[in-house]
């Protein structure tokens, strides 16, 4: 009854209920990923450039029905903390557990050899029996000798291909059967996330390892805003459920808004720049909307558009003429030169003053020398007597 229930479940027939046989596929879920919405297996595609990034979906009502879709979620990291926890699960009884599944994967590897067995076997009867037919036509058939012996050699090209194809196999199978693999095994079993991590240890090997342990695992994406929802049904009969945020393409999904929100004005309060604000944010777990890290850029942004304004490096009161570092504010500036704040700010972004600002937002610190300001008073009045002898 066993292995009915297992060669039914190797048919990738979601809708029947069924997992799949694990396949390749970087998917760590394949076969398993239950929709929290409406409790249908999950299909798979994958996205991105080079279609390496694979995407749980529930897609049935859309397929069948003509429906809407009822929601796709980003499988990597999904997946990276189903295998945190699951890594983390088996510690206590990592060494038996382990073992026990390296046992059922050699098992399936025997399985498979005895597959590759007998494919190879029927290749090399069939080549023998076309051996056969051509050595027993009379010479005088010429014909039937000239067919039987072209069949006779797609047949050897057959059983070649066949062994090239076991041999290949053969060289990724990570899986030995002998007593030494088997001891390997058991060495390497006394350490799962060893196991797990190897680089012989393929992708499928690690579904059969999940599958091991847990019968499959529910998602919901729209349960909570920015959330990704997730019950993990062991195979024990236990559930465990977990909370992983999830990238959003604007804000107003974002997972936790108003503790943002408050986070960054409380740390704006404290004068703290732009950049020391997104190195505080990063450093507490917060993650930007599309799951990067904060920049100052992002704050600014954020800033922007809720109206919190920069804590000046003087507070609330009017910019100084000088600064406590001795370089000038645009007003002080203005009036040593007498000129209008824009034609500063037209001289800083033509570079005949080179100043500086914190972050955007905060004033201008402006180193002015003696020199610098004998010279641009001269450009001054050079400018103003062209004028007059143009007029």
């Amino acid at each position: 009854m066993a292995n009915q229930r297992r060669l039914a479940d190797n048919a990738n027939r979601y809708e029947a209920g069924h997992t799949g046989v694990p396949r390749k596929g970087s998917a760590l879920l394949q076969g398993i990923a239950i929709c929290g919405r409406c409790g249908r297996h999950m299909s798979l595609r994958y996205t991105g450039p080079n279609g390496d990034y694979p995407v749980y979906c529930c897609r049935f009502d859309r397929d069948q029905r003509g429906g809407a879709l009822c929601q796709e979620v980003r499988a990597l990291p999904v997946d990276a903390l189903v295998e945190r926890l699951l890594l983390d699960a088996l510690v206590p009884d990592q060494i038996a557990i382990a073992i026990a599944a390296m046992g059922q994967l050699e098992e399936e590897s025997r399985q498979l050899e005895r597959q590759w067995t007998l494919r190879r076997e029927r290749a090399r009867y069939e080549a023998e029996r076309a051996r056969r037919q051509y050595d027993a036509v009379e010479p005088e058939n010429r014909l039937v000798a000239r067919s039987l012996e072209r069949t006779w050699e797609e047949k050897l090209r057959d059983v070649d291909a066949i062994e090239e194809e076991h041999a290949r196999w053969r060289s990724q199978e990570p899986l030995g059967n002998g007593a030494a693999d088997r001891a390997e095994l058991q060495a390497l079993g006394e350490n799962l996330p060893r196991i797990w991590h190897a680089v012989t240890t393929a992708a499928a090997d690690r579904k059969r390892i999940l599958r091991f342990v847990v019968r499959e695992v529910v998602l919901d994406q729209r349960r909570a805003q920015g959330q990704v929802w997730l019950k993990i049904v062991w195979q024990t009969g236990a559930t465990s459920e977990h909370c992983l945020q999830r990238r959003v393409h604007t804000y107003r999904d974002y997972i936790d808004l108003e503790r943002l929100r408050r986070r960054i004005t409380e740390l704006n309060n404290a004068g703290k720049m732009d950049k020391e604000i997104a190195a505080s944010l990063n450093q507490e777990g917060f993650v930007a909307a599309r799951g990067w890290a904060f920049k100052g850029e992002n704050v600014w942004l954020l800033r922007t558009r809720w109206k919190i304004p920069t804590t000046k490096i003087n507070g609330g009161s009017a910019n100084p003429m000088r600064w406590p570092d001795g370089t000038f504010s645009i007003q002080g500036v203005a009036v040593e030169l007498g000129i209008t704040s824009q034609t500063v700010f037209d001289y800083l972004a033509h570079g005949h003053l080179a100043g500086r600002q914190l972050t955007k937002g905060q004033p201008w610190q402006i180193d002015l020398s003696d020199e610098q300001i004998d010279r641009l008073r001269a450009r001054l009045r050079r400018t103003k007597r062209s004028r007059k002898e143009a007029s």
